[in-house]
């Protein structure tokens, strides 16, 4: 009979070795004392302890600070690395499926004069999306969003309560795959309904219900100018790699077989991961219909301006399928004037 395996809560958190140190802390702090180790070899016959050790101690608190202090669950010498990798990265990248080192476009050369630093590749995770609303990952595999209704847990009673949480833990525990939870918060404009709410009061068949129509207009005009509105949306993102995933036999995680380099969209590695995810999905939403949760897939529209809308959280422009896309030319009906 097989015993069960403790997971700790935190999966991610290093293994310490040596007096609470990580084995990465500790071979950074050992090729830190060699080094000083070996300076001191070679400069004892020309430089005197106390000078040497004036030297080598602020190294050492420095090397010892970057290593075991953290911001943000981050240790400070990676987050160091971070920061020089951007800064030595290109400032602009655009996107460029056919060469490494992309041509500037020519209206973006007047911007791009002051900057000296080349143009570079805007590589995503998203590379397509197929007309059921599945996003195409590349070697990473594919995903497919789908949302989900809320629950107003507080108001329902204790039984109730327990019943949600029993029916949510039976997906959880089912399964056996990457699966992420995303709440997205947008900000709200209500203009356009406040204007369509205005314009339509006047053709209201009653003097009382034109003047409500007015005064809720007024109530929304006055909360949008002195409240922050936002939007919540509860995303479910099923990720289904290009191999079947292997359950290993310490906690259930998921651990992938291969990876493979075929992208061909028509291969038989991504059909089969096509297939996996829409049976994923359907269980996924009978799983958790006992919860009162309903589960509705994207298509590909609605994928398309969710991934638009979390490049460009903050656009003016709502994503929407009548945008047209990055390779697209944009034409004009016939009946339209040229205002070239």
């Amino acid at each position: 009979m097989t015993q069960p395996v403790r997971i700790p809560a935190d999966v991610d958190r290093e293994d310490k070795i040596l007096a609470g140190l990580t084995a990465r802390q500790v071979a950074v702090l050992a090729v830190t004392g060699i080094l000083l180790y070996s300076g001191w070899t070679l400069t004892r016959p020309i430089l005197p302890l106390a000078a040497f050790l004036a030297l080598a101690i602020p190294l050492v608190i420095t090397v010892a600070a970057l290593v075991m202090l953290r911001r943000d669950g981050m240790s400070l010498d990676r987050l160091l690395l971070a920061a020089i990798r951007q800064r030595l990265a290109p400032r602009r990248l655009i996107t460029s499926p056919t060469s490494a080192t992309p041509e500037m476009p020519d209206w973006l050369a007047p911007l791009a004069a002051p900057d000296p630093k080349p143009l570079g590749g805007l590589e995503l995770p998203a590379q397509a999306v197929n007309e059921a609303g599945i996003v195409d990952l590349g070697r990473e595999g594919l995903a497919l969003i789908a949302a989900a209704s809320t629950v107003n847990f507080s108001l329902r009673t204790p039984t109730e309560q327990d019943g949600i949480v029993a029916a949510f833990g039976r997906y959880l525990h089912s399964l056996t795959a990457p699966v992420q939870i995303l709440i997205r918060a947008q900000r709200l404009d209500l203009s356009g309904q406040i204007t369509e709410l205005r314009e339509r009061a006047g053709h209201l068949p009653h003097p009382a219900l034109e003047a409500a129509a007015h005064d809720h207009a007024d109530y929304l005009t006055h909360l949008a100018r002195h409240t922050e509105l936002l939007r919540r949306q509860i995303l479910l993102v099923l990720r289904e790699p290009l191999a079947p995933s292997l359950t290993t036999r310490t906690g259930g995680l998921p651990r992938s077989r291969s990876r493979p380099d075929n992208t061909d969209p028509s291969s038989p590695q991504r059909r089969a991961a096509q297939s996996r995810l829409i049976r994923r999905v359907t269980e996924a939403t009978d799983l958790l219909s006992a919860a009162g949760i309903t589960l509705t897939a994207l298509d590909a529209a609605q994928a398309t301006a969710v991934l638009a809308a979390t490049c460009q959280p903050d656009s003016p422009i709502p994503p929407a399928a009548e945008l047209a896309d990055p390779d697209e030319v944009i034409t004009t009906p016939p009946d339209t004037e040229d205002w070239s």
